[in-house]
C-alpha cells in the first residue's frame, strides 16, 4: 500500500513538471518572437530601414511634411512609438521631413476653383480638400477661403484646401393651384416668390350657339384676344402640387 502511494505521488510530480514545462514552452513560443520598436526619429529612411531590419521589422514611409525643426530627409514621426513590444515582421509607419517650407503660399481667393487649382499646382503644391457652401452675396464658383492662408509660415503639409461658393441657395416651392384665378393676381404672387411667368396662351372662347340651334352645330367664330390681368387661368404648367425651383418659369393658358 505504501508503495502504491509513493508511485502515485511520483506520477503527480512528473505531471506537474510536464505541465510547467509545457506552459513555459508556450510562453516562450508566444513572447519569444516579440521585439521592441526602435527609435527611428532623426534617422534617414535608409538608416531607419536598417534599424528596423535588425529587429525583424519593416519601415514604411507613408507621408511627408514640411518642418522647420527636422532636417530634410529625416524621419520626424513614427507609429508605433519607440519601446512598444510587437511581433517580428511588424511594420513601422513613419513620416519624412521635407525641411523648411521654401514655397510661399499663394493667395488663390477671389477667383474660380479651376484657376485656384492651376495656381496651386504651378507652384509645386498640392490641392487638399475642397468644400462648397451656398452664400447669398457671393457668385457661383468663387473661392472665398483657403487653408493655410496666403504667405503662411510653419506650414506642416504642402496642401492647400479651398472653400468655394455655390452661390445663393435655390429655394424649392410646391406649385399652388392657380386655375380659376385672375392672371394679374397670380403673376404678382409668383413674382413675390421669385418665380417667373413664362408663356401665357389665350384659349379661344367657347362657341355660343343661337337659340334653337341643335347641340354640336358650329357657332359663329370668335376672335382670340390678348391676355389681360383679368384673364382667368384655365391650365398651368407645372401642375399643382409639383415642386418648382426659385427662378423657374410657369406657363398658363387663359380665357
Amino acid at each position: 500500500m505504501r508503495q502504491f502511494f509513493r508511485m502515485l505521488l511520483l506520477a503527480l510530480i512528473l505531471m506537474t513538471v510536464a505541465l510547467i514545462s509545457a506552459l513555459t514552452a508556450m510562453h516562450m513560443a508566444i513572447h519569444g518572437r516579440e521585439v521592441a520598436i526602435p527609435q527611428l526619429v532623426g534617422m534617414s529612411p535608409l538608416e531607419a530601414e536598417r534599424a528596423g531590419a535588425a529587429s525583424g521589422l519593416q519601415v514604411v514611409v507613408e507621408r511627408q511634411f514640411y518642418s522647420p525643426a527636422i532636417p530634410e530627409g529625416k524621419i520626424m514621426t513614427q507609429m508605433p512609438p519607440p519601446g512598444t513590444k510587437v511581433r517580428r515582421g511588424w511594420s513601422i509607419r513613419v513620416a519624412q521631413s521635407l525641411g523648411p517650407l521654401r514655397v510661399a503660399i499663394p493667395d488663390v481667393t477671389g477667383g474660380s476653383e479651376r484657376i485656384a487649382e492651376l495656381n496651386i499646382l504651378r507652384r509645386g503644391l498640392s490641392l487638399g480638400a475642397i468644400a462648397h457652401v451656398n452664400l447669398p452675396d457671393v457668385s457661383l464658383d468663387r473661392v472665398i477661403s483657403q487653408s493655410p492662408p496666403a504667405n503662411a509660415s510653419g506650414v506642416a503639409a504642402p496642401k492647400i484646401s479651398l472653400l468655394v461658393s455655390d452661390g445663393p441657395e435655390l429655394l424649392v416651392y410646391v406649385m399652388p393651384n392657380l386655375t380659376g384665378q385672375p392672371l394679374g393676381s397670380a403673376m404678382l404672387a409668383l413674382q413675390d416668390a421669385g418665380i417667373k411667368v413664362g408663356k401665357v396662351s389665350v384659349l379661344p372662347p367657347a362657341p355660343v350657339l343661337p337659340a334653337g340651334e341643335p347641340q354640336g352645330a358650329p357657332g359663329a367664330p370668335s376672335a382670340v384676344s390678348e391676355p389681360s390681368a383679368a384673364s382667368m387661368i384655365m391650365t398651368q404648367t407645372p401642375a399643382p402640387g409639383q415642386k418648382i425651383m426659385m427662378g423657374s418659369a410657369v406657363n398658363f393658358e387663359v380665357r
